[in-house]
């Protein structure tokens, strides 16, 4: 009797062994098809391509040594903040931004991008790539949309649409870029767009007539009139009078990058260069994850602004008035990493 019992026992002992190792592999089957539904490739989730941010693929990279871009842009980034802290009296003028100061900051949510647009330095197309990354499928190809429409505010959202807290968080989470310009040739290719080109009458109209009238001397009423006639020389004159920057902010062409993209509060993760415009640009596009589809607009431009064209236009502003203006500029040219150039006579 005693042995049979003992059998008894001991069978059952293995048929609960049994059961809970089906059990176990039941589970561990269900556990495995929850895996494969979400993640059907089998890849791990963390690191399929697209699921880092921007910011994490430019300062926490996969690969543990840093390419010869990912040092420039450290040391385009050193020298804004080495500029700000020298100049600190000068570029922190003001404490505090406003949300009316980060109208030229345009957001992408999908790819966490913040892009501070600065004309005359290749926005026309950054803004059209912004409308194909923040356009959900509307847009696919850049070109196909037309300069006007990549202007109109509606088109992209801005960061001063968002409240405090919303703003706070995207400053601190989303890499933020901008694209700078020699200075000087950048107040060129404004001068040249805006004042010497017949079908920018609203230019000439609020601005044109406002210089004429102010450095002319025995202007003629149809130049008082029309304002469509403006020398480069009286162009200089009205930026570096006092009168000009008390009156009211310079026009976002030819005001200064540190003026609309605040540098010295806003630190700003890529500084590209108008000189290295497809490189850079594609750099962001590679960060965001989309440069498998998506590239820089190129194109062949015979009428942009160049060094010998800039050189040219300064020929005829005396040394003081260069001088003047360089005082203007100079934070731009300082933070940039933008030497004097050799065309000017400084006092």
């Amino acid at each position: 009797m005693k042995p049979a019992l003992l059998e008894v026992m001991r069978m059952n002992r293995i048929c609960r062994m049994v059961l809970a190792t089906c059990l176990g592999s039941f589970i561990l089957v269900i556990f495995y098809f929850q895996i494969m539904r979400r993640n059907p490739f089998g890849m791990d989730i963390c690191c399929r391509k697209g699921s880092r941010s921007p910011l994490q693929e430019l300062y926490n990279p996969i690969q543990l040594e840093l390419s010869n871009t990912a040092i420039l842009h450290q040391m385009r980034r050193d020298q804004v903040t080495d500029t700000c802290r020298a100049n600190s009296a000068m570029s922190r003028k003001r404490r505090v931004l406003t949300p009316n100061d980060l109208k030229h900051l345009v957001v992408d949510e999908d790819h966490e991008l913040i892009y501070c647009y600065v004309p005359k330095v290749a926005c026309t197309n950054w803004k059209r790539l912004m409308m194909v990354l923040s356009g959900r499928g509307k847009y696919s190809d850049p070109m196909e949309i037309p300069a006007n429409e990549a202007h109109v505010s509606a088109n992209l959202k801005t960061l001063n649409q968002y409240s405090i807290p919303e703003i706070n968080h995207r400053l601190k989470s989303y890499m933020k870029f901008l694209f700078v310009r020699e200075p000087f040739e950048r107040l060129v290719s404004a001068y040249r767009n805006k004042f010497t080109q017949k079908y920018n009458t609203s230019f000439h109209k609020r601005y044109g007539t406002k210089i004429i009238r102010r450095q002319r001397k025995n202007a003629t009423q149809e130049a008082l009139r029309k304002g469509d006639d403006v020398k480069f020389e009286e162009f200089v004159a009205y930026l570096i009078d006092p009168h000009t920057q008390r009156e009211e902010p310079f026009n976002e062409h030819w005001q200064t990058v540190y003026s609309l993209c605040h540098p010295c509060h806003i630190h700003y993760d890529l500084v590209g260069k108008y000189e290295t415009l497809e490189e850079d640009s594609n750099y962001v596009l590679q960060l965001a994850g989309v440069s498998g589809y998506l590239k820089f607009p190129t194109y062949a431009k015979s009428t942009r602004t160049t060094d010998e064209m800039t050189t040219e236009f300064f020929q005829n502003i005396s040394a003081e008035h260069q001088t003047q203006l360089y005082e203007v500029y100079k934070l731009d040219f300082l933070m940039f990493n933008y030497s004097v150039p050799n065309y000017l006579k400084l006092e």
